[in-house]
């Protein structure tokens, strides 16, 4: 049938004018081009819009259809205007953000708070994954930005077939720790080697964690015995603290190891800092929301 707004939003006009001449000031058009449309409309559709009969104009049952069906359409489109200027102005709008365990932690909660005070009607959405599996949300459409981290020598995307298409934020770099039990002849030492826990049992945290943990120990010139392997760093500690095993853990976790009796942190030469980013892609990144997100996040990761 080929109808258009255009010509739903001029039936309209003529029904509320009640004239040509006073529908084409409405809509701000001449009263010949209202006409011309009318009638090229009526030739498409095969039937009368209008009845012209003597000094009056009127809607026929057909243009009344169109008429009715030209309000809907106006308020829709009314509608959607005001929500896409709500989400351009950072008014409403809804970012989905996915975190591994740590940053959730420390980073997010003050960017989160950022947010909340700037921007009141936009919501932000929070779940936790591990790389790759918060990139695997990203591509998929379930997430709106992820953050995602990656020890020197490994793709932030392994796992993914690669980053093409997406665009990463540098945030941090997240030195690793070793993780010891207060009474361990070594915890009262600022600084060990890596080398020196050749010996030790091994706590072994998520699979990218752990892929670290085994290539330090390979340059350190030893294979860590993993005795215990969890994607929870509380369960890490609390397994340090018993005594169980040793661990490499990042300095973000250093706030939660605090407040874990009997753990202490201590800097280990042979262990790399960790690469932490915001990702999201590059049409995403055209979204206001998006971009107030990523910068608060940056913000948070800046001021730690």
């Amino acid at each position: 049938m080929g109808l258009e707004v255009a010509s739903l939003r001029m039936l309209r006009a003529i029904a509320d004018a009640g004239t040509i001449t006073g529908a084409a000031a409405l809509l701000g058009y001449s009263q010949p081009a209202v006409s011309q449309h009318v009638r090229r409309l009526e030739r498409r559709l095969g039937t009368a819009l209008l009845d012209r009969s003597g000094r009056s104009i009127r809607l026929t049952e057909a243009g009344e259809v169109l008429a009715r069906h030209g309000s809907t359409v106006g308020a829709a489109l009314r509608a959607a205007d005001a929500e896409v200027s709500a989400l351009a102005g950072l008014r409403a709008g809804r970012v989905r953000v996915v975190a591994f365990p740590s940053a959730s932690a420390t980073i997010l909660p003050g960017a989160l708070a950022d947010l909340r005070r700037r921007h009141p009607g936009l919501t932000v959405t929070l779940d936790e994954a591990e790389p790759p599996e918060s990139l695997h949300a990203l591509r998929a459409g379930t997430a709106d930005v992820a953050l995602a981290f990656a020890y020197p020598g490994v793709d932030l995307g392994r796992g993914e077939d690669d980053l093409a298409g997406l665009v990463t934020r540098h945030l941090l770099d997240d030195p690793t720790m070793v993780a010891l039990a207060a009474d361990h002849p070594a915890a009262d030492r600022d600084e060990l080697d890596l080398a020196d826990l050749a010996d030790e049992p091994w706590i072994a945290g998520c699979p990218r964690c752990r892929g670290h943990l085994l290539t330090a120990g390979a340059a350190c010139g030893f294979a860590p015995s993993i005795a215990y392997a969890t994607d929870d760093y509380v369960a890490v500690l609390g397994l340090v603290a018993a005594g169980l095993g040793v661990a490499l853990l990042p300095e973000l976790v250093r706030p939660t190891a605090q407040r874990q009796p009997g753990v202490v942190l201590r800097r280990a030469s042979g262990t790399s800092a960790r690469a932490v980013h915001a990702v999201t892609t590059p049409d995403l990144l055209r979204v206001p929301g998006v971009v107030a997100t990523i910068q608060a996040i940056a913000a948070a990761a800046e001021d730690r």
